[in-house]
């Protein structure tokens, strides 16, 4: 490790943006040391574009943020706690945080903050690609001061502790997780010192507040190869406190049965394929996070059928309603919960679809169901394909773009872009004298079926006429006995097992997907 006063002035100089030349500028009028440290320096580095600016100031950082606020025409959002404050100043947020020190009690979620030294607020970094910062001082402007050999580790792509990895990683041990984000986002190794720190402590990672690790997760999902991050949470063992559903996808089950060997793939790392390949087709994050919950409940429906081979019937039904709970724990945002129940539920569908008998109702179903997700649902079913055998592969995209291609047409034909009853709840209220009521929502669904079904036409003389006709059938019969409609939904639901096992049995000697 070098101080600063060890670093060469001929180590190299930067061109640095218009905003940190007004930061160094003011720096100076006041007569404060000031750095820009840690991502920016790693980005500019790698020539990525970065807006979000991070200041180190020697001595008061939130009242030096405050006057340059004022000096930009714009207001300092300040962190009192930790005493750093952010400045938007057009395109750029630049944050300035003093020198200082950070460290966790062992079961303590908040970190104790106390003042340093600039070389200890570089030695508080998680990486060494992050602990290098540039000069904005007068005597030295745009030299980089690299303590712990950071610039060696960008170019060799390896993430590295600047210190010791158990004091790094026990001082703030969501760090664990920013290796994994890191190396899925520059596709870094992880140093095999820092990687057994990680694999040491990874129960530690639960005294982070959810908040954290769910933004960290996140992050690891948007990055360009979400597997990478992802797997390492996996092999490490911190998934299985993060997230202990997606840890127990792994394994491979193999059972043989006179003499014959049933198996079945690892779901996780199925899952892990599964979501790069969407990663290289959508930036969507809630498309990748629907990906990485399709099979989900997979673990929880597996059973092993004789003759035939191992089955997860409803997996997809079951996966579907764990979101509800994934989500609360998660702390993710509740307006994305529909969508991704819908792609969870829908995703075996469409394969049902190939089938060249299948009905123009079945496909109107899928449509109205998956809503404006419809593209989306097909995206994750072709990428759901993970043979190695690209005849296959090659066959069942075929088949998918020509299922596509066939809703596509039915939507457009059926009208059924933003389906609904063309006859309202409140003209239905108003054609039978009928006040507000459940019997209006039962009759407006009797309406939407029997287009679905391709009973009526989606037009609104059609609907209307079959309302008429048909309204004291359709109540009558939600006044079936209870126990009675109990029979029929077991009896639908053990046809639709049937069928599956059925399926099941055409597959058996064939490689899964």
């Amino acid at each position: 490790m070098q101080t600063p006063e060890q670093i060469s002035p001929e180590q190299r100089s930067f061109s640095l943006e218009p905003i940190i030349h007004a930061v160094a500028e003011f720096a100076q009028e006041c007569g404060v040391e000031a750095y820009v440290v840690g991502g920016y320096v790693r980005d500019m580095m790698r020539d990525a574009v970065r807006k979000d600016l991070d200041f180190t100031i020697v001595g008061d950082a939130v009242r030096f943020a405050e006057r340059f606020a004022e000096r930009m025409k714009t207001r300092a959002v300040v962190y009192e706690r930790f005493r750093t404050a952010l400045v938007p100043v057009g395109e750029y947020h630049c944050e300035f945080v003093g020198t200082r020190r950070e460290s966790y009690m062992p079961h303590s979620r908040k970190p104790i903050v106390s003042e340093g030294t600039f070389e200890d607020d570089l030695r508080r970094r998680d990486f060494t690609v992050n602990a290098m910062a540039i000069s904005l001082n007068k005597h030295d402007f745009g030299r980089l001061v690299d303590m712990f050999e950071g610039q060696a580790d960008m170019s060799a792509k390896i993430l590295r502790t600047p210190l010791d990895p158990d004091v790094t990683f026990s001082d703030d041990p969501l760090r664990m997780m920013r290796a994994a984000r890191f190396a899925s986002q520059l596709q870094f190794r992880i140093e095999d010192r820092t990687l057994a720190a990680i694999r040491g402590m990874c129960e530690r990672i639960s005294i982070i507040s959810q908040e954290r690790i769910t933004d960290e997760f996140l992050k690891i999902l948007a990055s360009p190869k979400p597997s990478i991050g992802l797997g390492i949470l996996y092999t490490t063992g911190l998934m299985k406190f993060i997230f202990p559903e997606l840890h127990a996808l792994g394994g491979v089950d193999l059972i043989k049965v006179e003499g014959h060997a049933y198996r079945h793939k690892d779901v996780f790392y199925h899952t892990l394929q599964v979501v790069d390949n969407v990663a290289a087709v959508s930036d969507n994050l809630w498309l990748r996070f629907a990906t990485l919950m399709h099979d989900i409940a997979k673990p929880k429906t597996k059973r092993f059928l004789s003759g035939i081979g191992w089955s997860f019937h409803g997996h997809e039904d079951l996966g579907a309603k764990w979101q509800d709970r994934i989500f609360r724990k998660l702390k993710l945002p509740l307006h994305h919960l529909e969508y991704v129940k819908n792609l969870v539920r829908l995703h075996q569908r469409p394969m049902q679809l190939v089938d060249e008998e299948v009905t123009d109702s079945a496909i109107r179903r899928v449509i109205v169901q998956s809503g404006d997700a419809l593209e989306d649902l097909f995206m994750l079913c072709r990428a759901d394909i993970t043979t190695k055998n690209h005849a296959r592969a090659a066959e069942y995209l075929n088949n998918y773009e020509l299922v596509y291609q066939k809703t596509l047409l039915v939507r457009e034909r059926d009208k059924l872009m933003e389906f609904q009853s063309p006859v309202r709840g409140e003209e239905i209220m108003e054609l039978f004298a009928m006040p507000p009521s459940r019997d209006i929502g039962i009759l407006k669904t009797a309406v939407e079926n029997a287009i679905l079904e391709g009973i009526i036409t989606n037009d609104y003389d059609a609907a209307k006429q079959y309302l008429l006709e048909q309204k004291e059938t359709i109540l009558a019969q939600k006044n079936a006995p209870s126990n009675r409609r109990g029979e029929v939904e077991r009896h639908i639901s053990e046809q639709r097992k049937e069928i599956h096992e059925q399926h099941a049995a055409k597959k058996k000697g064939k490689k899964e997907l």
